[in-house]
């Protein structure tokens, strides 16, 4: 019969060459296509995002955003009503500026709903400030930002259906946050979209917008962080596999999905920084396995909390404990798996476009999450309070290690969310802050690994694993005490004839209620009697 290890070695020879492989990927900008956008009206001007990143400049100049075959279409509509209007020439204004040169685009009239006025106005105009209807900016008073914003215009000839952008490079030679605005300023125009931009960061960074870009590195490392936590793992597990329990078996699973999802991120990471287009396919896989992730991991916690194949062999309460714990995991997994790709699946912008779908799927996980976590700790009370009773004292002690971990989990959990509440409500990626916004979701992985880490080490197959597993005869382990409370993990003495020679190490002792303990390497046998006190 194979060794349960032996599927874990070739997992990692497999995985290995595949690490290698996707690192050699990792050469030196995100394309942002634009396939029939459509503008919004935003105060008095009419606007169409182009793109937000952060992009990494350096000496060699090599940083720069490219306008390849962008063009706009208008309908034959847009086109009578300009010539109802004397053939008058529709101009359509590409602008990129810089996150902290924001100001320097628009006007300072405010228009409707308190918005700067981005289109000159008939009271700016008398002023000789501009020229009615076109776009308002004015160069930074920062020396360092001579020659920003950069402005390049298409026009819509009288007749024309069409206004195409010259393909232009602009070169990016101060590093920063960097966004680009279509802008209009006429009612009647109908336009939509084409072509791409190219943005690309200083040699060494690749194709990965600036926020994204030092992940692919933390990725890397975290890859070969659970390999050597599954090496940890299953070198104990191949050691021990004659004594591993059940609940061991569930920890098996969540390391291999947690090596699946951060070597898929770093796969997703790598080809996009290679090529510029972010691969739908392989972020859909990364962001749904780690959904899976953290839905079993936390079905897995609940199950040992509520001393599942520990204190009893099932969960109790008939089949509608099980299906209260399944309609919740399987509620989990639907909200995160929305939320998961909803936010990475073709995004290819530092910005979130989508605010306020993504506060209400947050919101939504945030909820699941504290249902799950006021369960957990419910559950672990009552279980450590029934294994006292029981003067079950290793299993009273490895819960309490449980119960520890996950409150230093939970606090560090909450003090990082109120952190990033005030990092991103306060205009966490302007200016220079994009740099560190990367932390965030490190720091989330990084919370769930140590995690993992610290269950690993209080569960981890060992001689004595048979202490973890359920010792109740009395059926699903109710609240009653059925009286025949024994040393822990202990199961009825089934006498050899001839010496134990055959033991490593073994001892024997009579407790005080006349039960005969025999503990061997191989587990713990008990007897209960008055006529058989020796063994």
């Amino acid at each position: 019969m194979p060794m349960p290890g032996s599927s874990s070695v070739r997992l990692a020879h497999l995985l290995v060459p595949t690490l290698c492989c996707a690192i050699l990927l990792c050469a030196d900008a995100s394309v942002h296509d634009y396939a029939g956008e459509r503008f919004a009206g935003l105060g008095n001007a009419f606007v169409l995002n182009g793109g937000s990143e952060g992009v990494y400049a350096s000496p060699a100049a090599d940083s720069f955003i490219r306008f390849q075959k962008v063009a706009f279409k208008r309908t034959p509509e847009s086109a009578a009503a300009a010539e109802k209007d004397g053939n008058r020439t529709v101009t359509i204004t590409a602008v990129v500026f810089e996150a902290a040169d924001r100001g320097a685009v628009g006007g300072s009239d405010v228009v409707a709903a308190g918005a700067r006025a981005l289109c000159c106005t008939p009271d700016m105009a008398k002023r000789g400030a501009c020229t009615e209807g076109s776009l308002v900016y004015r160069a930074p008073n920062s020396a360092v930002a001579a020659g920003w914003p950069k402005v390049l215009a298409a026009s819509f000839l009288p007749g024309a259906l069409e206004a195409v952008f010259p393909d232009e490079t602009v070169a990016v030679a101060r590093t920063g946050m960097y966004s680009l605005r279509f802008v209009h300023c006429d009612a009647s125009l109908d336009v939509a979209a084409e072509g791409k931009t190219i943005w690309k960061n200083s040699r060494g960074y690749g194709y990965l917008p600036g926020r994204m870009a030092p992940l692919l590195a933390f990725y890397g490392v975290m890859s070969l962080a659970f390999v050597a936590l599954a090496a940890f793992w299953f070198l104990r597990y191949a050691r021990f596999w004659r004594e591993v329990v059940p609940l061991q078996n569930f920890v098996t699973v969540v390391i291999a999905l947690g090596m699946v999802e951060v070597t898929t991120w770093y796969l997703d990471l790598a080809e996009f920084s290679e090529s510029g287009v972010r691969p739908a396919g392989t972020t859909f896989w990364a962001a749904t396995s780690g959904a899976v992730r953290r839905t079993v991991s936390r079905v897995l916690v609940l199950l040992v909390a509520k001393g599942y194949g520990v204190v009893r062999p099932t969960l109790g309460g008939g089949a509608s404990a099980g299906a209260r714990v399944a309609g919740l995991g399987a509620a989990f997994f639907a909200a995160s798996e929305a939320l998961e790709v909803s936010e990475h699946v073709g995004a290819v912008s530092d910005h979130d476009h989508a605010p306020t779908r993504r506060l209400f799927l947050v919101l939504t996980v945030a909820a699941l999450d504290a249902v799950f976590i006021c369960w957990i700790f419910s559950a672990l009370s009552r279980t450590i309070s029934k294994l006292k009773a029981r003067r079950m004292a290793a299993k009273v002690e490895t819960y309490r290690r449980l119960a520890t971990s996950l409150t230093i989990a939970v606090a560090v959990s909450l003090g990082w969310i109120a952190f990033e509440v005030h990092f991103k409500s306060t205009d966490g990626y302007q200016s220079e802050r994009w740099r560190v916004a990367w932390v965030i979701p490190a720091v989330w992985q990084l919370i769930s690994f140590a995690l993992l880490c610290a269950v690993c080490l209080v569960w981890a197959p060992s001689h004595d694993s048979a202490r973890l597993a359920c010792s109740d005869e009395g059926g699903d382990g109710g609240d009653g005490d059925d009286g025949d409370d024994v040393e822990d993990g202990a199961r009825p003495l089934m006498l050899r004839t001839g010496p134990l020679s055959y033991v490593e190490n073994w001892a024997c002792y009579v407790t005080q209620d006349a039960k005969i303990i025999l503990r061997t390497d191989s587990g713990v046998y008990a007897k209960a009697g008055e006529e058989d006190k020796r063994v």
